[in-house]
């Protein structure tokens, strides 16, 4: 081409094409990752994942950025003009790229005056696709001043791509999504929510000039951090909206002396980390997650769980109430004694010192003082102003790190799960008393020993073996001899837990009412504890249990979580079914990802199933029933039947309760964290003085409100013939009321008021040095 203009022309042109075609092939590997076609049409947001109860109650939220996209009709439109007349009052007129602002950028930045030139769109791209990042570079980018002319230039063909693709209304919605508000606010949900506790939709001028002046910089110019530089840069929002004629004079002057108006009470964000109920559903989510390869922090996702928020909030607050009450007991029965405690009950020396020794601090106040210990111990001890949970809120006090690791320390904790027992759905799960300060879920994470709860395994043995609820043992010493795993002889002589043996002859039914340790032994002795292990296994006990003698009164430690199932299995006519926690999933667009439901597996012969089901209602009905103090609560208006087990481990360290009812098993745990501290004696510290006021209050709440499905009835019958005895009524013991003691005649009165079949009794003057005497309703 012989004319040298349109010669230089062309070639500037081919220059233009292949220059393009390298950068969007990365030619070479010299210019790094620009967005492709499939990037532009589906766009990546890191969005937030839901999580909701049931009834459809949102409850906690994943995420790496906290970000929940809203549509372009849920912005106020003083966000989209205050961001348009600040950052690109040409949005409208222009492709993407805008070469009159990039004109007039490049002569301001020459005459000294440098401004930025790019578009909303621009920023989209450089947000979404992370074009400025290291992984979107290639070699040309270690070249001085190359790394950023290939940049901008991606970014200006990343702008156009999104411009043919997408709608104005479409970008700066996207836009508004994306960008950053600093304090792990995301979007500009996130942002609302945030600063101001309202969704965007009601951003008034103010809010929204101060969130998008906070764009320049999030830091500098954040409102909580430094508010003189919010309140200035805000004000520069509000002349620029006056400029492009989205203000009068008169308005812009008035809302610049306005005050930025701040309301941080939103806890949304806070709550949903601060969850024992948020982290239960991570970690059952997390196979599914590896499996299908979706990231629950990045992928929007609605989770479904099968939690019923109502009988959520009913457990939580009966929980804070009785426990209150539990720690307020604790804290008398030591008064000003030291808690911790050795076997033999001596105070155990050191103890708060050897836990100073597994906080991270220790290593660097020991690092700080050269290795002197007693240097490091002489600054925990020194007393400074904090605060402290306590059962009234936070609570300022002057406590040393010390006595702040005592404070904590002596808290007792609890965990409570419900479940149907019928869909395997549950429907109640609380961790423990603050995730904040105890992150341990003591659901599922924590295992104690079981104590009397895991009897019902045992007798479940015996009954597989061919006995029946009427066959009779009697109550009496007993002595194992046995060879441990080392090869070692042993000899087991089990207590009851009054130390006594009435030497009476009862029936499997009452023995096990009346958690005789005695019997237990007996039974386990003559069919085998390895039988009493297989039979908790298959009701689905998970941990690994000792097949020792004592295994049968709950020597081994399981979680609540395995409790609730394996008690499930029971009232499942034998069926041990699988807790599902989550219920379906969806995803950004609505559609179902995934549906579960509970897998279950005959276990447990129906018969012996249902007989088990009418054993653990002989705790309440049968004379001296563990279960007895149930009476105390209003649960049994039209004939209502409970069934369920206390346990109590060794020195009163744990305390449990598991209940049934025809429509729920519920299963509640007590205790400290730490073993060596614990209650002094069985009038405060055994199950049925810990947990079963959990579980009866929780009942008695739930049965206020019927249509939560749980209601006043009897078990369901059985629906195979029992063909094993079963009806053999106990003898009726006479009540031996103190009738010195006004209230025994109260408590009497009362309950014949309720229950109008309870006999009569024949008063009977107690031996008034008898400082103790128990006194029992046997009905």
């Amino acid at each position: 081409m012989k004319n040298k203009f349109l010669r230089y022309l062309l070639l500037l042109i081919y220059s233009v094409v292949l220059f393009t075609c390298a950068v969007q092939l990365n030619f070479l590997g010299l210019f790094g990752y620009s967005p492709t076609k499939r990037d532009i049409v589906m766009p990546t947001l890191n969005v937030a994942s839901e999580v909701y109860t049931a009834d459809s109650v949102l409850i906690g939220r994943y995420f790496e950025e906290d970000r929940d996209p809203v549509p372009y009709d849920s912005i106020s439109s003083h966000i989209r003009e205050a961001l348009i007349a600040t950052e690109d009052v040409r949005f409208y007129e222009h492709s993407g790229v805008d070469l009159m602002g990039l004109i007039s950028g490049a002569v301001s930045t020459i005459k000294g005056d440098p401004r930025g030139a790019s578009t909303i769109t621009q920023q989209l791209a450089k947000n979404l696709y992370r074009t400025r990042y290291s992984h979107s570079q290639g070699y040309l980018s270690r070249i001085p001043g190359i790394r950023i002319l290939v940049t901008k230039y991606k970014e200006w063909m990343t702008a156009f791509k999104l411009e043919s693709k997408y709608s104005k209304n479409e970008i700066i919605t996207m836009y508004l999504n994306t960008v950053s508000f600093s304090n792990n606010a995301y979007g500009i949900k996130s942002a609302s929510l945030r600063y101001f506790n309202k969704m965007p939709s009601a951003l008034d001028v103010n809010e929204s000039a101060l969130l998008i002046g906070m764009l320049k910089g999030t830091t500098i110019y954040n409102p909580i951090r430094n508010p003189k530089n919010a309140f200035q840069r805000r004000n520069v929002v509000l002349g620029q909206m006056q400029k492009a004629g989205y203000l009068s004079k008169e308005e812009m002057a008035a809302f610049a002396t306005d005050s930025l108006k701040l309301n941080l009470d939103y806890q949304g964000t806070k709550d949903a980390s601060d969850s024992y109920l948020r982290t239960a559903v991570e970690r059952w989510l997390d196979k599914w997650s590896q499996d299908n390869e979706i990231d629950i922090y990045k992928s929007g996702l609605k989770i479904y769980t099968t939690i019923d928020s109502r009988m959520q909030k009913i457990a939580e607050e009966v929980v804070a109430r009785k426990m209150e009450d539990l720690q307020r007991r604790l804290k008398n029965t030591w008064g000003s004694e030291e808690p911790w405690r050795d076997k033999e009950g001596k105070v155990i020396p050191d103890f708060l010192e050897n836990h100073v020794r597994k906080l991270p601090v220790y290593p660097v106040l020991m690092k700080k003082y050269n290795g002197v210990e007693d240097s490091v111990f002489a600054e925990l001890r020194v007393k400074k102003e904090m605060e402290v949970f306590t059962w009234d809120g936070m609570e300022k006090v002057n406590y040393s790190t010390m006595d702040s690791l005592k404070h904590y320390l002596m808290m007792l904790n609890t965990g409570m799960m419900a479940m149907d027992p019928y869909n395997g759905e549950i429907k109640v799960w609380i961790g423990g008393i603050n995730h904040h300060y105890y992150k341990f879920d003591h659901v599922n994470q924590a295992k104690r020993q079981a104590g009397s709860t895991f009897k019902p395994f045992a007798y479940l043995a015996a009954l597989e073996s061919g006995m029946s609820p009427c066959d009779k043992y009697v109550d009496k010493p007993v002595r194992i001899e046995f060879v441990n795993k080392k090869g070692e002889h042993e000899v087991w002589e089990p207590k009851n837990a009054d130390w006594t043996f009435s030497y009476r002859e009862m029936s499997l039914r009452w023995a096990m009412a009346r958690s005789l340790n005695s019997v237990t032994a007996q039974i386990t002795e003559a069919i085998g504890w390895d039988k009493v292990v297989d039979a908790a296994y298959k009701c689905g006990i998970d941990s690994k249990l000792e097949s020792v003698p004592s295994v049968g009164l709950g020597s081994n430690d399981v979680s609540v979580f395995e409790m609730v199932k394996a008690y499930g299995t029971f009232m499942n006519q034998g069926k041990r079914i699988e807790p599902i926690l989550v219920s379906k999933i969806l995803d950004m667009e609505g559609n179902v990802l995934a549906e579960f439901k509970a897998e279950e597996k005959q276990v447990v012969d129906p018969e012996n199933a249902w007989l088990m089901t009418y054993m653990l209602r002989g705790t309440v009905e049968e004379p001296g029933g563990t279960s007895q103090a149930l009476w105390e609560w209003d649960l049994f208006k039209g004939g209502n039947e409970i069934g369920g087990k206390t346990g109590t481990s060794s020195d009163y360290v744990d305390g449990w309760y598991i209940g049934l009812t025809k429509d729920l098993v519920a299963g509640v745990w007590v205790g400290c964290d730490e073993q060596s501290i614990h209650f002094k004696n069985s009038a405060t510290g055994e199950g049925s003085k810990t947990a079963l006021p959990i579980y009866a209050l929780f009942m008695e709440e739930l049965y206020k409100h019927p249509e939560l499905g749980v209601t006043f009835g009897k078990f369901p019958e059985s629906t195979v013939e029992i063909r094993k005895n079963y009806k053999c009524p106990s003898p009726r013991i006479e009540v031996q009321p103190d009738t010195t003691n006004v209230m025994d005649g109260i408590r009497l009165d009362s309950l014949r008021q309720r229950l109008p079949g309870l006999p009569q009794v024949r008063p009977v003057i107690v031996n008034p040095e008898q400082s103790e005497e128990k006194i029992e309703v046997l009905l």
